[in-house]
Order: C-alpha cells, then sequence, then structure tokens
C-alpha cells in the first residue's frame, strides 16, 4: 500500500473526534428564485460521473485549479475512469477512486501534477462573501467555497491579486496525492463530509453540485485502511461537452449574486448563530437530464 492511500486517512484518524456532520440542505425560500437568478454551468465545466449508484455532477473549478481540472477532462475524454472501483470510501469522510488497479497504487500513465493547494484571486474572478472573519472574507466562487485575503490588500501586490483556498465542505471534489506535494496524478476524491484539515493540503478542482446522496451511499469501508471489499463503480465519466445531444444533462445552479442567495445566507446565519459555516450553505440546484 503506498502512501498515496494512506494521507488521507491519516488526516482522518488525527481529527475524526473533532469533526462535524455537514448540515441539512438550506432550504429554498419561497416562491422559488425567478430565472434569471439562475447561473447554467458550462457544459465543459460539467463532469458526469454515471455509477452503479447513480449519476453525480461535478461542476469543475478552472479559475482555481487549472492544471488539475486539464487532467480530469483529458482523463475523461480518454475514458480512463470507466469502469474504475470506489476503492476507499470511509463514512463522515469522503469517497476516492480513480486507480486503474482498484488497490490505490495505481495511476495514469501521465506525469505527476504540481500542487494547486492555493490560488490567486483578482478583481476580475467573481467572489461572493458571505463572513468576514477577522484579516480575510469566506464566501463562494461559483459553487466552490473558498477563504481569501480582503480585496484591499489588491493594491498591495505586484500582481494586484490576494491569496485564496478552497475549502473542504461536503460535495467538494480534491486529488489524492503521495507524501511529497507535487505527485497528485488521476486519483481523486468526493467529500460525504466536512473536513476542514485537509484544507490547503490537497488540490480542490471541483464541486459536487447534484449527487451527493449518490456519494454517500457508495459501499464504504470497515476496516482502519478504508478499503472496500466489493466496492461500487464509475460506469462512465464524461466532461457534459464531450456527450452527444441527447446523452448530455444540465444543471443550473442558484447565482450567488442573487437577491435568494442572500436570503439563504441570512437563514443560515440565523439557525447556526456563531457555528455558522460556509459549510452550511447548499447552493440550490436545477437538473435537465439527459433527453
Amino acid at each position: 500500500m503506498t502512501i498515496r492511500t494512506l494521507m488521507i486517512a491519516t488526516a482522518m484518524l488525527t481529527t475524526t473526534a473533532g469533526a462535524a456532520p455537514a448540515q441539512d440542505a438550506t432550504a429554498v425560500p419561497t416562491p422559488p428564485p425567478p430565472p434569471a437568478e439562475w447561473r447554467t454551468i458550462a457544459p465543459e465545466n460539467l463532469l458526469v460521473i454515471d455509477t452503479n449508484k447513480g449519476q453525480v455532477l461535478v461542476e469543475l473549478a478552472p479559475q482555481i485549479a487549472p492544471a488539475h481540472v486539464e487532467r480530469i477532462r483529458l482523463l475523461a475524454s480518454r475514458g480512463f475512469f470507466d469502469n474504475l472501483v470506489w476503492h476507499r470510501v470511509i463514512d463522515w469522510f469522503m469517497a476516492q477512486t480513480g486507480d486503474p488497479l482498484g488497490t490505490g497504487e495505481g495511476q495514469s500513465w501521465y506525469p505527476d501534477l504540481k500542487d494547486e493547494f492555493t490560488f490567486r484571486r483578482g478583481a476580475d474572478m467573481a467572489f461572493t462573501p458571505v463572513a468576514a472573519p477577522v484579516g480575510a472574507l469566506v464566501g463562494f466562487i461559483d459553487s466552490i467555497p473558498v477563504q481569501t485575503q480582503p480585496d484591499a490588500l489588491m493594491s498591495g501586490t505586484g500582481d494586484h491579486k490576494v491569496h485564496g483556498w478552497a475549502l473542504y465542505c461536503p460535495g467538494v471534489a480534491g486529488m489524492a496525492r503521495d507524501e511529497g506535494n507535487d505527485t497528485a496524478n488521476s486519483q481523486f476524491f468526493l467529500m460525504r463530509q466536512a473536513y476542514p484539515a485537509l484544507d490547503k493540503r490537497y488540490t480542490v478542482w471541483g464541486r459536487v453540485v447534484s449527487g451527493l446522496d449518490v456519494v454517500r451511499s457508495l459501499k464504504a469501508s470497515g476496516t482502519p485502511d478504508g478499503l472496500v471489499q466489493g466496492p461500487d463503480q464509475m460506469t462512465r465519466v464524461r466532461v457534459a461537452s464531450d456527450l452527444p445531444a441527447a446523452e448530455r444533462p444540465t444543471a443550473a445552479v442558484l447565482n450567488t449574486n442573487s437577491a435568494t442567495f442572500q436570503t439563504l445566507v441570512q437563514q443560515a446565519r440565523q439557525a447556526r448563530g456563531a457555528d455558522f459555516s460556509v459549510c452550511d450553505i447548499e447552493l440550490p440546484v436545477r437538473i435537465t437530464p439527459a433527453s
């Protein structure tokens, strides 16, 4: 068993006692949002993961992790992920796949990737804050929860940008790696619950916008190493833009710049009080299935 399979388990074992389960999905206020408040995900940024348990849709995050998104797109276009198993699934944590060997020791034939644990946020990158802890902002870039330095610091940096990183809320898609930072390749994981111990340690490349219930239904391991006997599998994985029109679902997510979104944030803050977290907000989504 390589370190690639052990790194996440180590984080899990050292932080389980303090981990809190994710909150229930945020309810959409009544009346429902008007059409103008929905943002349709571009087909090239929608990863369609068909599994034996159902379909999972992931919004890719090229603004945050361009190299990792390009790797996911490439492998999906080659059919690399088709029929691979969810070889490590840990309840209240994550589900991991992307290994052609199904053991945690395999990877693709392409070189390992340089880490993208953090990114640089400029004024041209759409960002919606929901909280302002001391010296920072927390909010969303598209469907991705992020923490970043305040905008006011942009004027004092050489590139007029500030530091930011994605947060490991439920549904967030991360890249597995070996002990070294620059060792991610093809294995990835989808979060079943929030897990902040992973922040800035594993590259985030997307987030589940539909099918988190499927991710949570995948057969979990009963052993400390997280390896699953008789695991579930992915039957087909493609970027939506690579699918024939008749097989292409579409996903529209509530725009974080909308009035309805601000209402959702207010409801979550009132419900959670001092315990409020960006992970308490689950963006409503409208799915149009393939015809």
